[in-house]
């Protein structure tokens, strides 16, 4: 095996949701290191030219971040393979746009606009509970970060609402049944719907049963799960379908109803 960190990414190895055509070209942008993890991210090369077209090649890529027009959580990146994740506002100035990525039915880091005010703040799910040097509490969330001193109710997979330009928590929403999540991982990614129970298996993995808004019943690990708001009222915006998983033949239907209307 070669030595140190890898540098390439094959386009053939690059995660399905970035969607890249096979015959493109050998390579993809590998991520660089950071909050989110190679294969749940998204680079801001691929989000800039081939999700909103605002640059042909990874050449043109190179020279929007450089002029330091493009903010990941109100801070200017000029890494043009930044990975920037779920739950992340992306805010163009320029064009007065702010983005959030989040997941659509299938799967997909969806083009989501959010109005400025929603820009303001993201959720961020608690990995770990910890009391640092000093007896110092603090948590660590889902895009990396280190959070001292949180509200002592905060427990580990309960969702914290971050403001960004301060860095601070300004609410929090605990891994309740009844409570409205979305699912970030495994084979229902980007559903929403509200958490029915909670099977716990001791040495094992968690079950979440989860309900969504058509009555469909579906189940996923307790990793995947992240809650978005209180009650049945999510806290962001969702993409079009609002999480909502249709079977084919539903699809089909919609869609014909659509053209006929």
């Amino acid at each position: 095996m070669a030595r140190g960190p890898k540098k390439h990414l094959k386009r053939i190895n690059a995660p399905k949701h970035w969607m890249l055509d096979k015959l493109g070209g050998v390579f993809a942008p590998r991520p660089s290191c950071g909050p989110h993890k190679l294969r749940e991210c998204l680079p801001m090369a691929i989000f800039l030219r081939n999700r909103l077209k605002y640059a042909l090649t990874y050449d043109e890529v190179k020279k929007i971040v450089n002029q330091r027009l493009v903010k990941v959580d109100g801070k200017v990146r000029t890494d043009k393979t930044y990975p920037a994740g779920f739950m992340d506002v992306i805010s163009i100035e320029r064009t007065g746009e702010n983005f959030r990525l989040i997941y659509d039915v299938k799967g997909r880091f969806a083009v989501h606009r959010i109005t400025p005010e929603e820009a303001k703040y993201k959720l961020c799910k608690v990995k770990k509970l910890l009391v640092g040097l000093k007896g110092v509490p603090s948590i660590v969330t889902s895009d990396g970060r280190t959070i001292r001193y949180p509200d002592p109710l905060v427990k580990v997979n309960d969702t914290v609402r971050i403001n960004i330009a301060t860095g601070k928590i300004e609410d929090f929403v605990k891994f309740d049944s009844g409570n409205v999540c979305m699912v970030t991982g495994g084979h229902n990614l980007g559903r929403v719907g509200l958490i029915t129970h909670r099977e716990r298996h001791h040495g094992g993995f968690d079950i979440v049963h989860i309900k969504d808004n058509l009555g469909h019943q579906f189940a996923t690990r307790l990793n995947n799960v992240f809650v978005i708001g209180k009650g049945n009222k999510p806290w962001v915006s969702l993409p079009r379908g609002k999480g909502v998983r249709l079977t084919i033949a539903e699809e089909r239907d919609r869609r014909i109803q659509a053209k006929s209307q």
